[in-house]
């Protein structure tokens, strides 16, 4: 019992790690001021939206550690851990470094290897893999977004 709490706060540090460049590298007037796509949601729905997908996200990958073990376990995990990097960079690319076209790699990156993590997650639990499409839906979208973003504003972008 006490292993898999603490093994479920690791998971939910892991992920507010992960959040505190979003909190670090925010939406600022050069953010403001570019040109969006109607569909764009409004900037009070992304903090909501993040909580609620990192504790999803979480509870996932804590579920997958606490299973037994497995070449899918292991290797979901791992591919779990450097998919968290890739969600770190992108509000570094993006809102830090003004680098929309290196963001989109970046969250296109992402994308993948959340695709892969879900596949064999789903090896290992299939409730942890169905905690991770709603997060999948939101990448996808968010990509969609950042290329829309760079497609509307090409010389905002540093890269």
């Amino acid at each position: 019992m006490l292993e898999s709490v603490v093994a479920l706060m690791a998971s939910i540090g892991l992920v507010a790690l992960t959040a505190l460049t979003g909190g670090v590298f925010r939406p600022d007037d050069w953010y403001r001021a570019l040109r969006k796509p109607v569909w764009t949601p409004p900037d009070r729905v992304f903090p909501v939206a993040w909580a609620l997908l990192y504790l999803l996200m979480a509870v996932a990958a804590w579920r997958v550690y606490m299973s037994e073990p497995s070449s899918a376990r292991d290797a979901g995990l791992v591919l779990y851990l450097i998919h968290l990097l890739f969600n770190a960079v992108w509000s570094y690319l993006f809102f830090g470094r003004r680098r929309m076209v290196a963001a989109l790699v970046d969250i296109l990156l992402l994308w993948m290897l959340l695709s892969l993590v879900i596949l064999l997650f789903w090896q290992v639990s299939t409730l942890a893999a169905l905690l991770l499409v709603p997060y999948w839906f939101w990448i996808a979208f968010a990509a969609l977004l950042n290329a829309r973003l760079w497609r509307l504003n090409p010389v905002a972008s540093s890269s």
